[in-house]
Protein backbone atom coordinates (compact mmCIF):
# COMPACT_ATOMS: atom_id res chain seq x y z
CA UNK A 1 0.00 0.00 0.00
CA UNK A 2 0.87 3.44 -0.80
CA UNK A 3 -0.40 7.05 0.57
CA UNK A 4 -0.27 10.02 0.25
CA UNK A 5 -2.10 11.93 2.03
CA UNK A 6 -2.31 16.01 1.89
CA UNK A 7 -3.08 18.42 4.49
CA UNK A 8 -3.38 22.15 5.40
CA UNK A 9 -6.46 23.22 3.11
CA UNK A 10 -8.67 26.31 4.48
CA UNK A 11 -10.22 29.25 3.83
CA UNK A 12 -8.00 32.45 3.04
CA UNK A 13 -8.11 36.18 2.30
CA UNK A 14 -7.03 36.96 -1.30
CA UNK A 15 -2.95 38.08 -0.61
CA UNK A 16 -2.70 35.94 2.54
CA UNK A 17 -0.45 32.36 2.53
CA UNK A 18 -1.34 28.71 3.06
CA UNK A 19 1.24 25.48 3.37
CA UNK A 20 -0.05 22.86 2.28
CA UNK A 21 1.61 18.93 3.61
CA UNK A 22 2.00 16.29 1.45
CA UNK A 23 2.97 13.01 3.74
CA UNK A 24 3.80 9.84 2.06
CA UNK A 25 3.44 6.17 4.06
CA UNK A 26 3.45 2.99 2.76
CA UNK A 27 5.53 0.20 0.83
CA UNK A 28 8.71 1.17 -1.00
CA UNK A 29 7.78 2.91 -3.93
CA UNK A 30 9.83 4.56 -7.20
CA UNK A 31 9.79 8.04 -6.95
CA UNK A 32 11.70 10.74 -8.91
CA UNK A 33 9.63 14.23 -8.54
CA UNK A 34 7.12 14.79 -6.67
CA UNK A 35 4.53 17.26 -7.93
CA UNK A 36 1.03 19.27 -6.94
CA UNK A 37 -1.84 19.60 -8.84
CA UNK A 38 -4.79 21.91 -8.74
CA UNK A 39 -8.69 21.48 -10.10
CA UNK A 40 -11.54 23.82 -9.97
CA UNK A 41 -14.82 22.93 -10.50
CA UNK A 42 -15.81 22.05 -14.37
CA UNK A 43 -12.04 22.45 -15.13
CA UNK A 44 -9.26 20.00 -16.04
CA UNK A 45 -6.98 19.06 -13.26
CA UNK A 46 -4.08 21.36 -13.70
CA UNK A 47 0.25 21.26 -12.74
CA UNK A 48 1.34 23.55 -10.36
CA UNK A 49 4.49 22.55 -9.76
CA UNK A 50 6.93 19.18 -8.63
CA UNK A 51 9.95 18.77 -7.20
CA UNK A 52 12.50 16.76 -8.16
CA UNK A 53 13.48 14.10 -4.63
CA UNK A 54 16.89 13.87 -5.03
CA UNK A 55 18.24 17.34 -5.89
CA UNK A 56 15.69 19.56 -4.69
CA UNK A 57 14.89 21.13 -8.28
CA UNK A 58 11.65 22.81 -8.65
CA UNK A 59 9.41 23.90 -11.80
CA UNK A 60 6.63 25.94 -11.27
CA UNK A 61 3.77 26.78 -13.99
CA UNK A 62 3.82 30.77 -14.92
CA UNK A 63 0.72 32.24 -12.96
CA UNK A 64 2.45 31.02 -9.42
CA UNK A 65 5.90 31.24 -9.96
CA UNK A 66 7.18 33.83 -7.50
CA UNK A 67 4.61 33.20 -5.32
CA UNK A 68 4.36 29.68 -4.12
CA UNK A 69 7.38 27.75 -3.14
CA UNK A 70 7.57 23.63 -3.16
CA UNK A 71 10.05 22.02 -1.01
CA UNK A 72 10.54 18.77 0.82
CA UNK A 73 11.56 17.14 4.22
CA UNK A 74 13.54 13.79 3.04
CA UNK A 75 13.59 12.65 6.74
CA UNK A 76 10.08 13.37 7.14
CA UNK A 77 9.06 11.94 3.76
CA UNK A 78 6.65 14.93 2.98
CA UNK A 79 6.28 17.55 0.68
CA UNK A 80 5.04 21.21 1.09
CA UNK A 81 3.45 23.87 -0.68
CA UNK A 82 3.67 27.50 0.44
CA UNK A 83 1.27 29.40 -1.04
CA UNK A 84 2.07 33.41 -0.42
CA UNK A 85 -0.16 35.77 -2.28
CA UNK A 86 -2.69 33.76 -2.82
CA UNK A 87 -5.65 34.76 -5.28
CA UNK A 88 -9.11 33.82 -5.79
CA UNK A 89 -8.79 32.21 -9.23
CA UNK A 90 -5.79 30.21 -7.16
CA UNK A 91 -9.39 28.33 -5.57
CA UNK A 92 -9.13 24.60 -5.95
CA UNK A 93 -9.26 21.20 -4.81
CA UNK A 94 -4.82 20.26 -4.75
CA UNK A 95 -3.31 16.94 -5.20
CA UNK A 96 0.02 16.11 -4.51
CA UNK A 97 1.11 13.03 -6.70
CA UNK A 98 4.49 11.09 -7.15
CA UNK A 99 6.49 10.64 -10.47
CA UNK A 100 7.94 7.70 -10.45
CA UNK A 101 10.58 8.02 -13.42
CA UNK A 102 12.46 10.91 -15.28
CA UNK A 103 10.60 11.75 -18.53
CA UNK A 104 10.38 14.81 -20.44
CA UNK A 105 7.68 16.65 -18.85
CA UNK A 106 6.42 17.53 -15.47
CA UNK A 107 3.09 18.56 -16.40
CA UNK A 108 1.04 15.60 -17.55
CA UNK A 109 -0.68 14.26 -14.90
CA UNK A 110 -0.32 10.84 -16.99
CA UNK A 111 3.50 10.74 -15.95
CA UNK A 112 2.30 10.17 -12.32
CA UNK A 113 1.07 7.06 -10.74
CA UNK A 114 0.00 7.76 -7.15
CA UNK A 115 -2.22 10.11 -6.17
CA UNK A 116 -3.41 11.88 -2.95
CA UNK A 117 -7.22 12.58 -1.94
CA UNK A 118 -7.17 16.21 -2.02
CA UNK A 119 -7.48 19.40 0.10
CA UNK A 120 -9.68 21.93 -0.82
CA UNK A 121 -7.68 25.78 -0.90
CA UNK A 122 -10.65 28.43 -0.95
CA UNK A 123 -9.58 32.14 -1.39
CA UNK A 124 -11.88 35.09 -0.91
CA UNK A 125 -12.12 38.41 -2.50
Amino acid sequence: QVQLVESGGGLVQAGGSLRLSCAASGRTFSRYAMGWFRQAPGLEREFVGATTWSSGNTYYRDSVKGRFTISRDIAKNTVYLQMNSLKPEDTAVYYCANKPSRSLVYHLPGTYDYWGQGTQVTVSS
